[in-house]
């Protein structure tokens, strides 16, 4: 499989960026010489990261049978203060809401997720510090250690 995309230069630091038959702007922030067009790359790299975490996961649950009514996907990041300013750690967080939740299925989904499906989560997870929480209905729901002790 080959993935393509391409940024066609705008104005200032804005870019046409290109992804399948989809084009968005993207540009800098105005301390950057930006003029806050569009969203920045760096952020993107985190919706990237979520959505693919949430499809997988929507997928996974189909298969398991498992309904939701509500259902998302948060990141918070560290990035570095030094350049290259990579990202240093980012949290993923997992909300779903519904009536029938089972949460031994909903952790072994997002397990399959971020450790075999999820092909952005293994990317960045060799070089970036990822940990991941899940919220049911409202209440975090404890990691299989935290439930053992």
């Amino acid at each position: 499989m080959e993935l393509q995309s391409r940024v066609d230069w705008k104005d200032g630091m804005a870019f046409d960026a290109h992804i399948d038959d989809h084009t968005f702007v993207i540009d800098s922030a105005e301390e950057h010489g930006g003029r806050h067009l569009g969203p920045r790359p760096r952020p993107l790299l985190l919706v990237s990261l979520a959505g693919c975490a949430a499809m997988d996961v929507v997928s996974i649950l189909g298969k398991m049978r498992v309904p939701f009514s509500r259902f998302s996907v948060s990141t918070d990041s560290t990035i570095a203060d030094e350049h290259p300013r990579r990202f240093l750690t980012i949290h993923v967080r997992y909300e779903l809401e519904g009536d029938e939740l089972v949460p031994h299925k909903i952790r072994r989904a997002v397990q399959l997720t971020e450790e075999k499906y999820c092909g952005v989560w293994t990317t960045l997870a060799p070089t970036v510090q990822i940990d991941s929480e899940i919220v049911l209905n409202g209440e975090r729901l404890e990691d299989e250690d935290e439930a053992e002790t």
